[in-house]
């Protein structure tokens, strides 16, 4: 993904060429933080170098969902807003 560094780091789903299981994937792919296992998905923190080259290379389509940071703000937020309205006992 243009402009962005390389030391980036992502959230972002892989899914497997359709010859190739999610272990195939992670067995090939050193440096993953897998975060969510699905059966024909993984979802995973990972460097945008790392991420380049697994497109270069071909192994899964990656949809990069959103940076580390931005993710984490996110979620962050959706905790914030769940637990207003809420009284402590």
């Amino acid at each position: 993904m243009a402009g962005f560094p390389s030391e980036t780091r992502w959230v972002a789903r892989l899914t497997p060429r359709s010859t190739e299981s999610v272990n195939d994937l992670l067995l090939a792919i050193g440096g993953l933080d897998v975060w969510e296992r699905h059966p024909d998905t993984v979802v995973v923190a990972a460097s945008e170098a790392l991420l380049t080259e697994v497109e270069r290379r071909g192994l899964a389509r990656v949809e990069r969902l959103a940076t580390v940071a931005e993710f984490l703000e996110q979620t962050q937020q959706q905790q914030d807003r769940d637990g207003e309205g809420r009284s402590s006992e």
